[in-house]
């Protein structure tokens, strides 16, 4: 296509004009009879004019190339020269979208291929020498063996805690993960420093060194369509999610003076007398991620192995819950243990609370609030178990994990 489509005429060429300055120099009588010196002579000369080159053209993919990566940008260039005309098609005749560089000498795509296709690239320029030049490209696209789809936490639009990470689920497992963590874009106002971490080869999160500023803007441009993943795996679907970060909601439960102190932007809000893990099911310590929240939610022991009628068993509906693991740790209103809150630990491995505070705790907060658990005498909360990102120090981190 022409620039300007087809209702614009074609672009002319610039004439390079040189003007050259013509020096002169003179002497007089008087500097015939000066003395001689030893030093030398100088005189001046008009600079040369740049030799008239013919341009030279090169098209990205080389033609007959094959197995091309869809997801990479067609780029057509010039050397010695400016681009005055590009043409991308499929075998259908349906045309690429693309861009041209503000000085004429690189064209790019701006839309992704098709998988298994068949591309021809044609361009024309024009050189220093005004003479003109045409080059042609003919080349296949991949087939995937699999397409990779993805899906994300947090999802678009959503306001969430200053401990939320961002989670990664593929659905076949990745083999170059350097290329996923190449495709995945992750802008933030203000800057935020940050890495990711592969928790198996299909799971990755990204989370920042220390938690996120309040009011953070995030923007994930998950750009993995066409892009090779290894072993005959191609991205699929791209995703873009733009994600809020809310006021820093931060919840310490300590099992030792059975207390949770909550703080909303630094400042207490409230201090709420709680019931942790009883002997043999004590709460792990830990950072926690607040996952999801629920009203009136059924909590069953037989999601964690423990039949609903055995001595230790149960099946009971809450008024109010938020999980903090997959393991089976929320937080909840508990009306049965009231009397033993802010006294002793009465529970399976959960928080109880009063349901006034558990609805108050709730209704202030957003998935990604941060809650640790300290003094409970129980096991190390594991990195894996739901969003326990926070287990993992920094240093170790960066190191990517199962990379």
């Amino acid at each position: 296509m022409g620039w300007g489509g087809r209702r614009r005429g074609p672009l002319m060429g610039g004439v390079l004009g040189l003007a050259v300055l013509m020096i002169t120099s003179c002497t007089t009588g008087a500097a015939e009879s000066a003395p001689a010196t030893d030093k030398p002579t100088t005189s001046s000369s008009a600079k040369p004019a740049p030799p008239k080159k013919p341009v030279r053209l090169a098209i990205t993919p080389a033609d007959k190339a094959a197995d091309v990566v869809p997801g990479n940008p067609v780029t057509i260039a010039a050397v010695d020269g400016m681009l005055t005309q590009v043409r991308v098609v499929n075998e259908q005749g349906e045309q690429v979208k693309g861009q041209l560089s503000p000085d004429k000498t690189t064209w790019q795509t701006t839309e992704p291929l098709g998988f298994g296709r068949t591309y021809t690239a044609t361009a024309s320029g024009k050189g220093s020498d005004e003479k003109r030049a045409t080059v042609k490209s003919v080349f296949t696209t991949a087939t995937p063996r699999l397409r990779a789809d993805v899906s994300m936490n947090p999802l678009d639009g959503q306001t969430v805690g200053v401990g939320q990470p961002l989670a990664f689920y593929f659905d076949v497992d990745i083999e170059n993960k350097a290329a996923v963590e190449r495709a995945v874009q992750i802008a933030t106002t203000p800057r935020t420093e940050g890495a990711f971490y592969w928790f198996s080869d299909s799971e990755v999160h990204w989370r920042p060194k220390t938690y996120w500023a309040p009011g953070t803007k995030i923007t994930i441009n998950a750009a993995i369509f066409g892009k090779d993943f290894g072993n005959g795996v191609f991205g699929n679907e791209s995703r873009v999610v733009n994600v809020t970060v809310g006021k820093a909601i931060v919840a310490t439960a300590d099992g030792g003076t059975h207390k949770m102190t909550v703080t909303v932007n630094g400042k207490v809000a409230r201090t709420i007398p709680i019931s942790m893990g009883k002997p043999g099911h004590e709460t792990p310590s830990g950072t926690y991620v607040v996952m999801s929240e629920h009203t009136n939610y059924t909590m069953d022991s037989s999601t964690y192995g423990v039949p609903t009628d055995a001595a230790e068993g149960y099946r009971t509906t809450v008024a109010v819950a938020s999980r903090m693991s997959n393991s089976g740790i929320f937080y909840h209103s508990a009306p049965w243990s009231v009397g033993d809150q802010g006294h002793r630990n009465v529970s399976h491995g959960c928080i109880n609370m009063t349901t006034e505070n558990a609805a108050w705790l709730q209704e202030i907060s957003q998935k990604g609030d941060v809650i640790v658990v300290k003094n409970s005498g129980g096991p190390v909360l594991e990195s894996w178990d739901g969003l326990g990102d926070w287990q993992i120090p920094w240093p170790q981190w960066t190191k990517g994990g199962k990379r």
